[in-house]
């Protein structure tokens, strides 16, 4: 371990030029203490580091010296996938391996691509977690993605809705959607899967991850389906879960307020209806078309919207919105 943060110490300083003790030891994740005494060390081993005293002083390298151990291992290559998510490879065990693994590609690079990565680094970045929520705990993230990467059946205690279960799994692809991550596997052959009618084999799966309270990686290994890509399955399941969600569609007349949340409350199906709305009446408002999940979800997300929406049709939906809005007047009558 400490020949590695050496190594990335010795880019750094190749990579950054001029860096305090402090900044050193922000990005290797250690104490400046250790910085100093990894900074000794690579001075007793050869390589012409310059302490600058001041305000304004630090480590640097000897002008023009470079090293050329910029070789990347297998892991820091798999890592750099992962190179526009920083917080999903720590996740995953990955961040220190994902680190030395930039910091050599830097270090192989011409100076003027190098200055442009750093630009790059310093004007955009990508975060994939969704607005005003948590992320998911996934205390079982390094596991399940030990046992996706070795190709070895995973046992998981699993809690669903209806309950926990244990179950045997064959886990194909790990996904980050939206700061979430989900398994894909495959039931195992021991594993007690619900009776099906036809003889087919077991579909595969969706498991988010948070909900695996425990798992165990077995030394049973298994074979991939040859024909089975991530990206493209996963594309098929966003795609039916889409098309179940939304299981009908509310005419819905809305105030200038409400057109313009539409987006940020219904997403994209939101922004849709917005874009298609109808012209404004003399009050202003206007008539949009809403796709919607089942009439109890519906009615929730509808009352987000509060006085600024009216359900036109279908009637049912628009009866259910109007006895949980007479509920709530019933509610807020009563004396506390």
């Amino acid at each position: 371990m400490r020949a590695d943060r050496l190594l990335s110490l010795l880019l750094l300083l190749q990579n950054r030029g001029l860096c305090t003790a402090a900044e050193l030891a922000a990005a290797l994740e250690v104490s400046v203490r250790t910085v100093h005494r990894d900074v000794e060390a690579l001075g007793a081993a050869g390589v012409p580091v310059l302490a600058e005293r001041g305000r304004t002083g630090g480590y640097r390298l000897v002008d023009g010296y470079r090293t050329r151990l910029t070789g990347l291992t297998g892991d820091e290559a798999g890592a750099l996938f992962l190179a526009g998510v920083p917080d999903a490879a720590k996740e995953l065990g990955l961040g220190a391996v994902l680190a030395t693994a930039q910091l050599k590609v830097q270090a192989a690079l011409p100076a003027e691509l190098a200055d442009r990565t750093r630009q790059l680094q310093d004007r955009f970045h990508l975060d994939p977690a969704s607005w005003f929520r948590d992320a998911d705990p996934v205390p079982e993230l390094a596991r399940v993605a030990e046992a996706v990467w070795e190709q070895r059946v995973l046992r998981v205690h699993y809690r669903r809705w209806r309950g926990e279960v244990h179950r045997e799994l064959r886990p194909l692809g790990l996904v980050l959607k939206s700061g979430i991550w989900y398994l894909v596997a495959l039931p195992a052959p021991s594993s007690p899967i619900p009776p099906s009618p036809s003889p087919a084999p077991p579909s595969l799966r969706t498991y988010r991850v948070s909900r695996i309270l425990s798992a165990e990686v077995s030394a049973e290994p298994f074979e991939r389906p040859p024909d089975f890509d991530l990206a493209t399955h996963w594309a098929s399941v966003t795609r039916e879960l889409a098309g179940m969600l939304h299981q009908d569609t509310a005419t819905v007349r809305v105030s200038p307020r409400a057109l313009g949340l539409l987006p940020v409350q219904f997403g994209r199906s939101g922004a849709d209806a917005a874009r298609s709305a109808g012209p404004p009446d003399e009050e202003g408002w206007t008539v949009v078309q809403l796709p919607v999940e089942s009439t109890p979800v519906a009615v929730s997300d509808l009352l987000r919207l509060g006085p600024d929406a009216e359900v036109l049709a279908p009637p049912a939906l628009r009866r259910a919105v109007a006895d949980a809005v007479a509920a709530l007047a019933r509610r807020y009558t009563g004396t506390p």
